[in-house]
């Protein structure tokens, strides 16, 4: 019996490469010798690096950059090898780089992810994939774009810094300066929402007040995000609020797909696609996949969902070993998930769970899998 074990980290507990480490001492205390895989999935939001890098036997690239507030920092995206690149904005332009105090996107840039996207390029790489999910930014994307050669003027033709501040101050965009290795590069934007640019569900209404914009900041964003909306249809005859995902990470979604070509992918898809996952499912009898916690949202672009159709694809039964389960998780069965168990084997309080994670993890797996070996005996 061959195994394929494939999971997403449990958020703040256990990484997905614990994960494949408990799972294989569980199945050999169960059944013996076992032939077994491991690999560290994620669904093209935080963590997404570090487990294609893992997977792929790839190399952590470290960059100083500026980070949300333009202050130095380093950053790392992973060399996979020498033609393809994958780095997440959040390195470089995350929520959790901005302290509590000073969170405000009015004065956050993305200028730190185009300084990671042109080291890419002037390391030779022609294949990026970039996450873009955990934004501080509401910038709709010209810091980023900034560091790639494009320039945003006001009335009066004075550059502009790239915050989020200055998108009502764009009076004309200037691309003729963006890096020609664009037009060779292949840029895959991982993305799962499908939010416009501007309006009520667009990147300001729908994300601001999490990163810190008040009701009057999301009002003046807002103002100025339709500008820079306007700016471009003016200049490039593209409306960013006709093309799905163009609001996602503050709009950096529109740049990337407006000024570089980038094509808007599901996360999970681009990440399966770049660990080879159809390949590692070959020869396997069972998967064994999971999360922290699974509901209704599992089955819109996550981990479990992506694992469980690529092997209902291929005929191979997947299983869910899951820290909890809530509202709606039975819908996951849908995806080629056949059966889900958790790892908590008695009420308790989430911080005894979130302490015991490890240890509750490994029992949970051990139950699971004399489940599976009595449904072989019947």
């Amino acid at each position: 019996m061959k195994f394929l074990f494939a999971s997403d980290s449990f958020k703040g507990t256990l990484s997905s490469e614990q994960t494949v480490e408990l799972l294989a001492k569980a199945a050999k205390e169960v059944f013996g010798d076992i032939e077994y895989s491991g690999v560290p999935v994620a669904d093209g939001g935080e963590g997404t690096t570090d487990a294609v890098i893992a997977a792929e036997n790839g190399e952590k690239i470290t960059v100083n950059v500026h980070g949300p507030l333009m202050e130095e920092r380093q950053a790392y995206y992973g060399r996979l090898d020498d033609h393809r690149a994958v780095l997440e904005m959040a390195a470089a332009s995350g929520l959790p780089l901005v302290p509590e105090d000073k969170k405000n996107p009015l004065y956050t840039t993305s200028y730190g992810t185009g300084e990671l996207i042109r080291h890419a390029l002037d390391s030779g790489f022609t294949d990026i994939s970039i996450a873009i999910g955990g934004s501080a930014t509401n910038d709709g994307g010209i810091g980023c774009v900034r560091a790639l050669g494009v320039r945003f003027l006001d009335s009066d033709g004075n550059e502009l810094e790239g915050r989020g501040e200055d998108l009502e101050k764009i009076c004309t965009i200037d691309a003729s300066g963006l890096d020609a290795r664009i037009k060779d590069t292949k840029i895959t934007v991982m993305c799962d929402v499908t939010n416009p640019l501007c309006g009520k569900d667009g990147a300001t209404y729908t994300f601001g007040a999490q990163k810190g914009a008040t009701p009057e900041i999301q009002d003046r964003l807002e103002k100025g995000m339709c500008n820079y909306r306007d700016a471009i249809i003016r200049q490039f005859g593209v409306n960013p609020d006709e093309i799905k995902g163009t609001g996602a990470a503050g709009g950096l979604g529109a740049a990337l797909l407006v000024f570089l070509g980038g094509e808007m992918r599901s996360g999970i898809d681009t990440v399966l696609d770049l660990i080879d996952f159809n390949r590692r499912l070959e020869g396997v009898d069972l998967v064994v996949t999971g999360e922290g916690r699974t509901d209704w949202q599992s089955c819109f672009g996550k981990v479990m969902q992506g694992v469980g159709q690529r092997s209902k694809a291929k005929n191979v039964p997947a299983v869910g070993l899951c820290g909890s389960l809530g509202k709606g998780a039975d819908q996951i069965f849908e995806h080629g998930i056949v059966s889900l168990m958790t790892t908590v084997d008695s009420p308790m309080p989430l911080e005894e769970a979130l302490s015991r994670a490890e240890e509750l993890y490994y029992l949970g797996a051990i139950r699971m899998f004399r489940f599976i070996k009595a449904g072989m005996s019947i």
